[in-house]
């Protein structure tokens, strides 16, 4: 078993190594997103006098759609002090522009495309590499292998007899070992809080995620509403269809049932009495009100906080303000409530600065990880082949079940695990070069003493 899972072990971090580095420092990078567009919008921070008039909502939303032709409002984000530029986000189709109006004069300070945004661009990169669907496969691969490294990792670390030293903490006064003992160290006092980053990334990717949607719209009975996107390309899909039914509302037949949206001018009026009932309420920020999407439907205001256990949803009347539906995150159903939690920890937004720190030093330890592998390999590496650990003299079952229970709750691992199988079993083991090079011979018995 032991030569079979170093093997594995070996295998799984060939493949990891490049994008474990990757996301480790882009993630690291993303866990400070508060500070570094804390930083960006410092300058839109105090450009209102606080006691003087403000416009109301609605010219402000004009504002800004007149600032970028041809867009209709999606979402208007409650400013958290009056001195603040008000961040409206207007778009057409799936595009959207974050457009900063000044409450009190009425103009623009500031025009950005949405994905253009410094740490939009940093979620892609960690997400999908800015490959869309295809890099998200490639992360959600690498995520679960990275899985199996770890699992095998922890039980190649497990002691046998060792003492403390080389286990707990490393050797420093032995150069010999040093390598080794800060790879082993290091695994094992990051391998927990990495797999927590791993499996909460899980729901974000395209394939894992729409598994998952799948498997609820089963158990459910029809297609759940989730508040995180699986892939660039669902996002833009749910921004496309947003767009279009907003669109709708304000065609010719809009005021049809009561409703009063027909002109572009007046279209927006509601959003006066919307703030002025949300804005009472004092929802973790930032709070995005956006207007309805269907006919008969209602105005909504959500609370959109990184730390997501602390998010309401909102529906309002548009003629009287009045709330009509208010769900807090502990009436979601408890799929919701895991991922959310996940989801805020994996960003480190769950308990302040200390889950940054946390994640933090987890991303540091991964790196760590990877360099020490790559010079232990390195450095036992025989000349002429790849060093990898050699095949065990027999196929242990218990290995074989975990690993195929690993791919059923993995699906992408286990369909590039089966076809791993067999570019080994049908190519490569035909190529006597090849399977030399990669170490398909069994490993020799240990002498007995």
């Amino acid at each position: 078993m032991y030569a079979n899972i170093r093997r594995w072990h070996f295998y799984a971090g060939l493949f990891c190594l490049p994008f474990v580095v990757w996301l480790s420092l882009t993630g690291a990078f993303y866990l400070f997103r508060p500070q570094v567009e804390a930083m960006i919008d410092a300058p839109y921070a105090h450009v209102a006098a606080p006691d003087a008039p403000h416009g109301a909502p609605s010219a402000q939303v004009a504002t800004a759609v007149r600032a970028v032709p041809g867009s209709v409002l999606h979402r208007y984000q409650l400013p958290a002090t009056r001195e603040q530029a008000v961040q409206i986000l207007v778009g057409r189709g799936a595009g959207e522009m974050r457009v900063y109006v000044d409450p009190q004069r009425l103009t623009v300070v500031k025009t950005v495309a949405e994905d253009q945004r410094l740490m939009r661009i940093v979620f892609r990169l960690h997400g999908e590499l800015l490959a869309g669907p295809l890099g998200s496969y490639l992360v959600e691969l690498a995520a679960s292998w990275t899985i199996l490294m770890i699992l095998t990792g922890l039980f190649l670390w497990w002691p046998r007899g060792r003492g403390l030293a080389g286990t707990l903490y490393p050797r420093l006064g032995q150069p010999r070992v040093f390598w080794r003992d800060l790879h082993a160290v290091t695994g094992l006092w990051v391998s927990f809080a990495a797999l927590a980053l791993l499996l909460s990334g899980l729901p974000w990717a395209v394939s894992w995620g729409s598994y998952l949607k799948a498997i609820r719209a089963v158990a459910e009975g029809q297609a759940p509403r989730q508040d995180w996107s699986t892939g660039r390309a669902d996002e833009l899909r749910t921004r496309a269809a947003a767009d279009a039914g907003t669109r709708a509302m304000m065609g010719d037949h809009a005021e049809h049932g009561g409703m009063t949206m027909a002109h572009q001018q007046g279209s927006y009026a509601a959003l006066d009495r919307i703030v002025a009932a949300v804005r009472p309420l004092r929802l973790a920020g930032p709070v995005l009100i956006a207007p309805p999407t269907a006919p008969g439907g209602a105005w909504t205001a959500k609370s959109d906080a990184a730390d997501r256990p602390l998010r309401t949803d909102l529906t309002l009347d548009a003629a009287t303000g009045r709330v009509l539906t208010r769900r807090d995150f502990g009436e979601r159903k408890l799929v919701d409530r895991i991922v959310g939690y996940g989801v805020a920890a994996h960003e480190g937004q769950l308990f302040g600065w200390v889950n940054q720190l946390v994640n933090l030093l987890t991303a540091i330890g991964l790196v760590m990880l990877s360099v020490s592998s790559i010079v232990l390999w390195w450095r036992r590496r025989p000349q002429g082949v790849l060093g990898a650990p050699p095949v065990g003299r027999r196929r242990v079952g218990l290995l074989w079940v975990a690993i195929i229970a690993l791919g059923l709750a993995l699906p992408l691992f286990g369909a590039s695990l089966i076809a791993v199988l067999l570019v080994e079993r049908l190519v490569i083991r035909r190529i006597p070069p090849a399977s030399r090079w990669l170490g398909l011979r069994l490993a020799r018995p240990s002498p007995q003493r």
